[in-house]
């Protein structure tokens, strides 16, 4: 797109620290296309329409449309999206979002659907190796100090792949040094120890401690799980997201060990949207700890992904015959539909037929793992299908 001039307005989403905003502002720059900002956080619907007069107004005849770039946009209401769904599908401004959040979740349908969405993954070490060889070596301030690099484990573990974190590091262990500024493991975690703010920031709480709540729930340490429920809680993490996750664990973790475990979580993401805080922190404590003490399960996430390998590897087998829809008569006499068993009416509601494609029908997908309620469905699948289930 930007080779050819012409650009369709689309999505960032990643994680911070990872250069959303930069490219946003190289791609205008390459372009020569007029930038304008708003911040999610603090513009209203107001400021959107302001701009987007701006933007009109600084467009001559034919020339392209001006680039708004908006960062959060995931903290946008839908009446502030809804503003600019209009601009967008007329082509008055051509929309670059940032978000570290799902799009699909926080940005209305009509406006999702017309941008590409396209995911920034977190900085790789050798990525922010180099970004640390050019501050030290290249930046204005940086560059008159003298640096001796002996170790980077610490320095890129603090980081996490956010290149503003790193470098916020690397500014608070130069202006605490004088003369030569050693950066090794030691110093760099000593200095963050004393200056937790330069690095315990949204980012950090956003990705850190939310990985270290899913992992306590699926690890069934309650007293851990509550413990990081309360850092994001005290950290103003929003609580959708915290709900979100909590949906996200039922079904990845506990699964078919305990299905009741996704309607207490749906339960919990209504109630905190219908009371909000303070005493969504409740609903939340008892669905985590509810999530915490379940048994466990991933066989559903594990079928479906291995279903999906499948398909990308085989790609799209025919649906049997008799399985097929036969709305109209030449299907009919094609043969479609044709042998299908109505499984109700035989008894236990149940009759062998071949369900899948020819090429697939000894593959197993679904593997029953070991708690009670899960064991039940397997000991019962073994009772229907007997010695096919056990190919």
């Amino acid at each position: 797109m930007i080779e050819q001039g012409r650009l369709s307005s689309f999505i960032l989403w990643g994680p911070p620290g990872v250069g959303k905003t930069t490219l946003a502002r190289i791609i205008a720059h390459r372009l020569e296309r007029p930038f304008f900002t708003l911040s999610a956080v603090t513009s209203g619907v107001k400021d959107v329409r302001e701009v987007i007069e701006r933007a009109q107004k600084s467009r001559f005849f034919d020339s392209p449309a001006p680039i708004l770039f908006i960062d959060e946009i995931h903290r946008f209401s839908k009446s502030q999206q809804d503003s600019l769904l209009g601009a967008v599908e007329a082509g008055v401004v051509t929309l670059i979002g940032a978000t570290t959040e799902n799009p699909s979740f926080e940005v209305i349908t009509p406006l999702l659907s017309r941008c590409q969405v396209y995911v920034l993954r977190s900085l790789e070490p050798s990525d922010l190796l180099r970004l640390l060889d050019r501050a030290i070596h290249e930046d204005p301030e940086l560059g008159k100090r003298t640096f001796d690099v002996q170790q980077t484990d610490a320095l890129l573990r603090y980081s996490g792949g956010d290149a503003r974190k790193l470098l916020n590091i690397v500014e608070l262990i130069s202006n605490a040094t004088e003369g030569t500024v050693v950066i090794d493991n030691q110093t760099v975690t000593e200095r963050l120890q004393q200056n937790p703010v330069a690095y315990d920031k949204d980012g950090e709480q956003h990705y850190d401690i939310i990985s270290a709540f899913i992992k306590s729930i699926r690890g069934s340490d309650p007293d851990a799980a509550i413990y990081w429920l309360a850092r994001m809680i005290e950290g103003g993490e929003d609580p959708k997201f915290i709900a979100r996750r909590l949906v996200i664990s039922a079904s990845e973790d506990i699964g078919l060990a305990n299905p009741n475990a996704m309607l207490i979580a749906n339960a919990c993401f209504d109630a905190v949207q219908k009371i909000g805080w303070p005493e969504g922190r409740i609903p939340l404590a008892e669905a985590t700890i509810y999530l915490a003490t379940s048994q466990k399960s991933n066989s559903a996430y594990l079928a479906v992904d291995a279903a999906i390998e499948e398909v990308r590897r085989s790609g799209n087998l025919p649906v049997p015959l008799h399985l097929r829809n036969a709305p109209t008569r030449l299907m009919k006499e094609l043969g479609y539909h044709d042998g299908y068993k109505y499984a109700h009416d035989y008894a236990n509601h149940f009759v062998r037929q071949q369900y899948r494609p020819d090429e697939l029908q000894h593959v197993r997908f679904w593997q029953p793992q070991g708690s009670p309620a899960e064991r039940k469905l397997g000991d019962w699948m073994k009772v229907l299908w007997d010695d096919e289930q056990q190919e």
